[in-house]
């Protein structure tokens, strides 16, 4: 089942932020994040909110979770009061957001520029793995206003899929690659992940190269991560399949960042790859450099002005909330400036813009010389930057960092 939410104290029945979170709504970037929690099938490795036909339960239904959306985006406007919060960025996530129709998300869509305003060029991702949408379905979300898609490709080798539980036929990537460039998608990204049991160097290989052939705008890559709970970490205590090796992992992650950076693909984020800045992910570095998104649906989480809150995490309890018209919040924390410095150097760290040298306190700027010695960050005018050495050994740099 989905990992369980956090703890924090308890959120406001109406869901309403302090005065010190509003101030200054409109003035900070802003965006929204529609979680989709349906899947056909559960993969192993998943411990995100997602939910199959089975587990779902009465009192939740695909067929009306677009009007319980739109219900939220309502709310949000309403708890947000008046400021004008133009909208930049909006990113459908799952679960696999195009298991709705694309006349669902796009009155999803429609629904957050009515109540807030879309900016002129605003960023409107959606993710999908490629068995879930065909040249027509694309046509129609391209039509509505989407203009990013994210495929989850994962892999380019049927035996590595296979453990991921990963049901999509490889050969498949490049039809819908091309359907949604015929379609006018603006910006095409693929999602890969490396270090699967069974998975060699070789065969790694051959997915970063299968997904270059796709000539795409972005590509994010993350190493996998055996979730507790999950049927893949059943497997590895079972003995079926190996834990993932970390050197194993770093020879991944330096192939792909060769690779990727050798077919005109910098990276901007230690997991991420884009071919210019117009086709880094705004949504994604709205979340690394601090800015505030509302989530909406089962489990999202939302930031505003320092205050964080998360939704109840099933789809049936969700839906009660929205009925009832209570806020969905099941828990949230306000931030302290110290928790938030925190967080800045642990995001913007990871990020190819760098961490201001003055968020550090004392203790972490005298380990500065240090690490740029070391080979582990490079310091350009009052911002650090990890070099791909650094990047592998992040947690390390923290540790120095945040002493």
């Amino acid at each position: 089942m989905p990992a369980a939410l956090p703890i924090g104290e308890p959120a406001p029945e109406d869901g309403s932020l302090p005065e010190s979170a509003l101030a200054g709504m409109g003035s900070r970037p802003f965006g929204i994040y529609v979680h989709v929690p349906f899947c056909r099938v559960r993969c192993g490795y998943c411990d995100f909110n997602t939910y199959t036909a089975d587990e779902l339960g009465p009192g939740a239904s695909r067929a009306s979770y677009a009007e319980t959306a739109i219900a939220e985006v309502r709310r949000a406007r309403r708890v947000l009061g008046d400021a004008e919060v133009p909208v930049r960025t909006v990113f459908f996530g799952g679960g696999t957001p195009t298991l709705l129709s694309p006349a669902d998300l796009g009155s999803i869509l429609q629904a957050i520029d009515g109540e807030f305003g879309l900016t002129p060029d605003a960023e409107v991702t959606t993710e999908s793995n490629p068995d879930s949408v065909d040249a027509v379905d694309l046509q129609a979300l391209r039509a509505r206003g989407f203009n990013r898609i994210s495929f989850g490709m994962q892999s380019a080798v049927p035996h590595v899929l296979e453990v991921l539980d990963r049901t999509h036929d490889p050969r498949r990537v490049p039809q819908v690659v091309e359907w949604a460039r015929q379609a006018g998608f603006e910006q095409i990204s693929l999602d890969l992940i490396y270090g699967t049991p069974g998975e060699s160097l070789a065969d790694w290989e051959t997915t970063v190269e299968s997904a270059l052939a796709n000539r795409p705008d972005h590509v994010s890559a993350y190493s996998l991560i055996v979730e507790e709970g999950t049927a893949l970490a059943r497997r590895v205590r079972r003995g079926e399949l190996a834990m993932p090796d970390e050197d194993d992992l770093a020879d991944k992650y330096v192939l792909v960042d060769e690779r990727l950076t050798s077919a005109g693909l910098g990276w901007y984020e230690v997991s991420n790859w884009a071919k210019d800045d117009a086709s880094r992910c705004r949504h994604n570095l709205l979340y690394w450099t601090g800015g505030d998104w509302w989530g909406v649906g089962p489990g999202a989480h939302s930031h505003v002005g320092g205050v964080r809150w998360w939704n109840v995490r099933h789809p049936a309890a969700y839906a009660d909330r929205i009925a009832a018209q209570q806020s969905p919040a099941h828990a949230r924390e306000v931030l302290d400036e110290e928790s938030r410095r925190v967080e800045r150097v642990l995001l913007e760290l990871r990020l190819r813009d760098g961490l201001a040298v003055d968020v550090l306190d004392a203790a972490g700027s005298a380990n500065v010389p240090d690490l740029v010695a070391r080979g582990l960050l490079t310091r350009t005018g009052d911002r650090l930057v990890p070099t791909r050495t650094g990047r592998l050994l992040a947690d390390a740099i923290v540790r120095d960092l945040l002493p």
